[in-house]
């Protein structure tokens, strides 16, 4: 809950929470904050020849607590003072430039990605978040935070059983107050499929869809309402930095998949058995790009195995690719590898020093 002190109602509601036992902890870093902004807008002479203090209490005025916004997050109980939008955003951005420009990141932040699959993809959505690529999200998960998710997602213990959807809906608002995020907390579906595209009632249309889940019939449907709306979508598949874009946005006709599955439909996919889902997933991605442990799965493994680094470098793939897309890069579809182990090989594999024995 984001509060304006200067709204008479916003007002009220800050009053009444902070007498009441409710916020474990009022954390106001606002005269910082401000002190970061004045640097950021004048980097050579931030304070103008006044001292510090000065220059502070000249922005925030006779009445400190009714400068910016207080956030409420009531799954913490902490209540939080932090500028007004546009100042927060310019003071948390600052540091992109000129990585990002001022403009290019104002045009990132009117932007909308939808994230499907919430284990892999909350590091995407995350990372999106964090870079400012997108100020709009769509997250969807039907499933929730199990001990085995703890090797990749960044959760503690305290929050078993909570919904990977809200998880990620937390962490990103905790980053970012002023992010609007939708979650689809039975994930896709058939019914909240076009929904979760948009365009109606629910609010404006996709501009990027990150597909990070395991159902077939949600990958197939996904990219076939992406492909009817012009929407490109990106996955990563986190074992050797393997990446696929898919450019419906330029390629309306475009197969789905790069092609690998023919002219497989959702329906076609809808009831498959474990091992049809498992072999579809092999053909989606091409088993032989892949680490030989995936091959193992529903045999000597549980489920298909990831590595919190090999997530981290996914959702640096995906949102470097996401941000130069939404900006217009002439980006084409296609499937990369980034492979770690390729690109710092084992000393077995390197050359032998020069002038060692042989």
């Amino acid at each position: 809950m984001l509060l304006d002190p200067s709204h008479p109602g916003d007002a009220a509601t800050l009053a009444t929470l902070r007498e009441s036992k409710r916020p474990h902890e009022v954390h106001d870093r606002i005269e910082d904050q401000v002190a970061e902004l004045l640097g950021c807008l004048a980097p050579q002479d931030p304070f103008g020849g006044r001292s510090p203090s000065r220059a502070v209490a000249d922005v925030l005025g006779a009445c400190p607590d009714d400068y910016g916004r207080w956030a409420w997050y009531p799954w913490s109980r902490r209540l939080v003072h932090v500028l007004p939008e546009e100042q927060f955003r310019l003071v948390r951005t600052d540091r992109n430039r000129d990585k990002i420009t001022r403009e290019e990141q104002q045009s990132l932040l009117r932007r909308r990605i939808g994230v499907i699959g919430l284990s892999v993809g909350s590091s995407a959505a995350l990372t999106c978040a964090m870079e400012g690529v997108g100020g709009a999200f769509r997250l969807a998960d039907f499933d929730r935070l199990g001990l085995s998710n703890l090797n990749r997602l960044r959760a503690g213990v305290h929050e078993l059983g909570l919904e990977k959807s809200v998880l990620c809906a937390r962490r990103m608002y905790e980053l970012d107050p002023y992010l609007d995020i939708e979650i689809h907390r039975g994930g896709v579906t058939e019914e909240n499929i076009a929904a979760f595209f948009g365009g109606g009632e629910e609010g404006g249309c996709l501009d990027l869809l990150i597909e990070e889940c395991d159902t077939p019939w949600v990958k197939v449907a996904a990219r076939e309402h992406a492909r009817a709306g012009r929407v490109p979508v990106l996955m990563d598949t986190n074992d050797r930095g393997l990446l696929d874009i898919e450019r419906f946005d330029l390629e309306p006709d475009r197969p789905l998949f790069h092609g690998r599955t023919g002219a497989t439909t959702a329906p076609d996919v809808r009831n498959l058995t474990r091992d049809e889902t498992l072999r579809f997933l092999l053909d989606v991605v091409d088993e032989r790009r892949l680490s030989p442990a995936i091959t193992r799965v529903g045999h000597t493994l549980s489920s298909w195995p990831q590595l919190a680094s090999g997530v981290m470098l996914g959702a640096a793939l995906v949102t470097d690719t996401a941000r130069r897309i939404l900006l217009g890069e002439p980006l084409p579809s296609g499937r990369h590898s980034l492979d770690l182990e390729a690109l710092v090989p084992t000393a077995s594999a390197l050359p032998a020093p020069h002038g060692a024995a042989l």
